[in-house]
């Protein structure tokens, strides 16, 4: 994502595998801006992850504002990613039938 938040002291890092969260915490910057599109406010989102710090979602909301074409391109690309993943998930664990697997798992244990 550029321009880089860091530079601009916006309280961003991205982890090993490219997913952009808050700095210093596991709270990524989909969760944040999702409650905000949402309608969240900064204060709320602050009281939903208690690791947030509200001047920091302040900024990080800043920098959306100021940045939107590219963040909204990072956050498409990160729809898309999960997206690919849960459809090979899906691939791989057939979810159809699970909840009478589950109970009938559960019957031969009990």
């Amino acid at each position: 994502m550029s321009p880089n938040p860091e530079k601009l002291g916006v309280p961003l890092q991205a982890d090993a595998h490219g997913v952009i969260r808050m700095a210093g915490t596991r709270v990524s910057l989909d969760t944040v801006l999702g409650a905000f599109r949402r309608g969240a406010t900064p204060e709320e989102i602050v009281q939903d992850y208690s690791s947030l710090d509200l001047g920091d979602v302040y900024a990080t909301i800043a920098y959306y504002l100021k940045n939107r074409p590219v963040v909204d391109a990072y956050l498409q690309e990160q729809q898309r990613k999960g997206q690919e993943v849960q459809h090979q998930m899906e691939a791989e664990f057939d979810p159809a039938g699970i909840r009478e697997r589950l109970l009938a798992r559960r019957k031969e244990t009990a």
